[in-house]
């Protein structure tokens, strides 16, 4: 079960999926099977440490899918100086789609800040030399994140499960950047981002799972997949109030023009 390397119009794009992730390697091939039967043409799937890049390139090996490598500032304890070298590294010799998963995580106290900024500033500056767009982790960060993508001149990438405010949003739009909804969007109490799904322009949005987390409300009781993108394009047609074939044509393309594929 492959996926097409520059899916259909009428495709879904799955723009955050972790396909390599433990919690899905018991039926991975069925995981793939499903997000095929449900209309998903293509999904990319980061890695988040070192020690996954070659387990990204073994889906891309399998499934056809894009892969991003980066070093996730969640993971911090693991990243050691050698990765950013072993990072470019990878970059240079494996043609990824993307640089990521990289950012800023505010919201967990043991991550160092400091430490983090200059991880993700060395990987800003990889992005830059292979000319590549980034896939951004962005939490209680917005703000800081944006500061090092305007001082390294960084204008395409996601902003993966955007949960800014709108003139947070707009700060992203303005950089060149795209915004990641999904799971989230799903839970009727999630007002905020289900209203900037509603009114954000179009053309800034692309769809994602980052299966097998942000589970969505009336699936908590197993890992996400991305067979749910049907469902989630159904949601977001609906809070848009318009139809599910010209959104998914404009997400389709939305997420081209994320990855500098179109």
């Amino acid at each position: 079960m492959r996926f097409d390397p520059l899916p259909a119009e009428d495709c879904l794009i799955d723009s955050h999926c972790h396909l390599d992730a433990p919690e899905l390697a018991p039926d991975v091939d069925g995981v793939a099977a499903r997000a095929r039967a449900a209309g998903v043409g293509q999904l990319l799937v980061p890695a988040v440490m070192a020690g996954t890049f070659d387990d990204v390139l073994a889906m891309r090996e399998r499934y056809g899918c894009w892969i991003a490598f980066g070093l996730h500032p969640i993971y911090l304890d693991r990243h050691l100086d050698e990765h950013l070298a072993l990072l470019d590294e990878y970059l240079a010799r494996h043609a990824p789609a993307a640089v990521g998963e990289i950012g800023l995580d505010f919201y967990l106290p043991e991550l160092d800040p400091a430490r983090q900024e200059t991880v993700l500033v060395e990987q800003l500056k990889l992005a830059r030399k292979h000319s590549l767009p980034v896939v951004l982790h962005v939490r209680r960060s917005v703000d800081r994140v944006l500061k090092y993508l305007r001082e390294q001149k960084i204008e395409c990438g996601i902003a993966h499960a955007f949960n800014g405010s709108e003139q947070q949003a707009q700060a992203f739009i303005r950089q060149g950047f795209k915004l990641g909804f999904g799971g989230a969007m799903t839970y009727s109490g999630s007002r905020r981002i289900r209203a900037l799904a509603a009114t954000l322009p179009l053309s800034s949005l692309v769809l994602e799972t980052d299966a097998p987390d942000i589970r969505p409300e009336y699936a908590q009781d197993a890992p996400n997949e991305p067979f749910q993108l049907a469902r989630f394009v159904e949601v977001l047609a609906e809070l848009r109030g318009i139809q599910t074939a010209p959104l998914r044509r404009a997400l389709r393309n939305n997420t081209l023009a994320a990855l500098a594929l179109n």
